[in-house]
């Protein structure tokens, strides 16, 4: 029997042999259909029923084929409602308080998936978020071998303090400055996954006609990836064996949290990353691994309190001190912070354990392990290192599998079943799981950009992108070679597709956040250039892009289009800081750089005869501080196209 994720076939239900008439999960009470555009609606019933669609002032007829099923495109309309939706053959359907305005599907993987809840200011902005005009549906999160039809049970929610929550955040902020300046409502389709890579959110047609890609898909089945996913679990359970082979206790795992129990087997592992980066051999694992660190604690007050930091784990995590449940957190972007009660931790030994369990991606702790430690009272405590780790269960074993483990899951359970769906465009927030295939991603990002627009029929509809924001991912900058700037690059350059927009955020990261909180600018710089491209509004909507590069004497003049009113910067002293330079000896040296008659002038006194400037060129991007008049952060660049670190890196599925 083939492998499913989604039973489509419960969405049917017959009465005396008569289908009920079905609209698939993406319309439902409060949702906003797109304005001035010819509207697609689809459905199933019985084979050749005629089906009536009544909305506002139009009345649409149509007979479902053969195998039941059946389209009404509606004429474009205005802004407007709320309106009702009726649909009538055997039984009814309506669905009420429907508006018409802006619809933008919003996808990616964590940071388009982050919630509202979790940004900077979020008590204030939840408060403020009375925008009824703004109405939100995430899609649930499914994988699928096939293309579906339909997606399982969601909901469209009204904006309102009770639920903006929940909401996609850069969606949010995207679609209130919408709503302000245009006065419709937006209706935004949040289809994202955290720790989720591009190739699984493109088609296996889009594949198989790439030249790029087509080998690469022709090794993965059409249909039933049962033997592959049993392969591939057998080699994941033999890694597993080997890592684990000094654990020689049957224990159940409720012990494994105890002071009692002997954890001296246990591999070593680094709590300064998720486990799929450290050459554990765990690349496909998800699901449950146990974390344990002995600590010896000497002369402190164990009658006062402690507060215990574990920073980010992927997904979620029990956590335990001397065998009592201390805190529990199920979000995979919020820091772990515990109070520990007085008494529980005590002089000599202390067995601090973390129950982690992974859904899907990447797994684990992710934050810098200077965010791991223990503090009471002025006394800090690192607790970086001595860290070991057991697997109780890994999900892979059971007859499914994850969003990465092969292409097109993703597109085949949360793209596929929206088309056709009328939309205005889309908004992307994705890259972080493709860095280490930058150069790959010139390729794979457009192909998917390009595959989407195919597949809905609309033409090159508008879609507008977030650049990687700021990171400390692996110290990467021009002399160690940085997997992120490439990232960055690629995306660029992915502005050579027609309709596309770039939001550039390096100068709004965090270091030690993947997942930085100020989604209000990255909402707002979205927004500005849809504003300009589709909505006719005269406003600036880039940073300042690189023209032009001219060596004169041992400086390098650069020129720059978008420079909105002029090239700026907020030192005070007038310092853009940011730049390198570099001979043809490709050693790069910081360098200085000002503002001249709206150009940079950068050299150093090391380069005599400059070949290549770059800005911003490392995975922490945050130093840059160039701007234009209107605000905007210049996106990071390179003059040269010497080798990457990620040149010779590819996607591939493992057998």
């Amino acid at each position: 029997m083939k492998v499913k994720f989604l039973l489509l076939g419960a969405l049917f239900s017959f009465f005396s042999g008569q289908a009920q008439i079905k609209l698939p999960g993406i319309f439902g009470d409060h949702m906003v259909l797109q304005r001035d555009q010819p509207v697609a609606v689809w459905g199933w019933s019985s084979p050749g029923e005629k089906l009536q669609l009544t909305f506002h002032q139009q009345v649409k007829e149509t007979q479902a084929d053969k195998t039941g099923k059946w389209r009404i495109t509606l004429d474009p309309e205005p802004a407007g409602g709320p309106y009702e939706l009726l649909l009538k053959g055997s039984n009814s359907l309506l669905l009420r308080d429907v508006m018409v305005g802006e619809v933008w599907i919003c996808s990616g993987q964590s940071n388009m998936e982050f919630s509202l809840k979790l940004v900077k200011n979020a008590a204030a902005e939840i408060k403020d978020a009375d925008y009824p005009g703004i109405r939100h549906i995430k899609i649930p999160n499914r994988v699928s071998e096939m293309p579906e039809d339909d997606i399982p049970p969601a909901r469209w929610d009204t904006c309102s303090p009770a639920t903006a929550g929940n909401f996609t955040a850069v969606g949010y902020f995207f679609a209130r400055e919408l709503v302000k300046r245009l006065h419709v409502a937006v209706g935004l389709v949040n289809s994202s996954w955290g720790g989720t890579m591009v190739e699984t959110w493109t088609s296996r047609g889009a594949f198989q006609n790439s030249p790029e890609f087509k080998a690469m898909i022709a090794t993965v089945p059409a249909e039933d990836l049962r033997p592959m996913v049993e392969k591939r679990h057998q080699l994941l359970a033999d890694q597993i064996k080997l890592l684990q082979k000094n654990i020689t206790d049957t224990l159940p795992e409720d012990d494994w949290k105890n002071p009692g129990y002997n954890a001296s087997g246990w591999p070593k592992i680094s709590v300064a990353r998720i486990w799929e980066n450290q050459n554990l051999g765990l690349k496909e694992l998800d699901g449950v691994v146990w974390y344990r660190k002995d600590l010896v604690l000497g002369n402190l007050d164990t009658e006062k309190s402690f507060l215990l930091s574990l920073g980010k784990i992927d997904d979620n995590d029990s956590t335990f001190v001397n065998g009592t449940l201390v805190g529990v957190t199920r979000n995979y972007a919020e820091n772990r912070q515990y109070t520990i009660a007085p008494g529980i931790f005590k002089a000599g030994n202390n067995i601090i354990a973390v129950r982690v369990e992974d859904t899907g991606g990447g797994g684990g702790f992710y934050d810098d392990s200077a965010g791991v430690y223990l503090k009471t009272g002025e006394k800090h405590i690192s607790l970086a290192d001595g860290w070991r780790f057991r697997i109780a269960t890994f999900l892979n074993m059971g007859p499914g599998f994850g969003p990465n483990d092969y292409p097109c899951l993703l597109y085949n359970a949360m793209i596929h079943p929206l088309i056709p769906f009328t939309i205005r465009g889309a908004l992307w927030y994705q890259g972080e799981a493709n860095a280490e295939r930058a150069r790959q991603y010139r390729v794979a990002f457009p192909l998917m950009i390009t595959d989407w627009r195919s597949q809905w029929g609309e033409g090159n509809f508008p879609f507008y992108f977030v650049q990687l924001a700021s990171w400390n991912a692996d110290h990467g900058n021009s002399e160690r070679g940085s997997a992120w700037a490439e990232l960055r690059e690629a995306q660029t350059m992915t502005l050579q597709l027609p309709a596309t927009g770039m939001s550039v955020t390096t100068d709004i990261g965090e270091s030690g956040d993947i997942h930085p909180k100020n989604k209000q600018d990255v909402g707002w710089r979205l927004a500005a250039i849809a504003l300009h491209h589709v909505y006719g509004q005269n406003i600036e909507y880039s940073g300042p892009v690189l023209d032009s590069a001219q060596r004169v004497g041992n400086r390098m003049v650069l020129s720059f289009t978008h420079d909105g009113s002029g090239l700026m910067t907020p030192d005070k002293y007038g310092y853009v800081r940011g730049f390198e330079i570099s001979g043809n000896n490709r050693q790069f040296h910081y360098a200085k750089a000002f503002i001249e008659h709206n150009k940079v002038v950068v050299y150093c006194e090391a380069v005599k005869e400059p070949e290549s400037v770059r800005y911003n060129w490392a995975d922490d991007a945050g130093d840059g501080n160039l701007f234009n008049g209107a605000g905007f952060p210049a996106p990071p660049f390179r003059t040269d196209q010497w080798p990457g670190i990620t040149d010779e890196k590819k996607f591939v599925v493992i057998p």
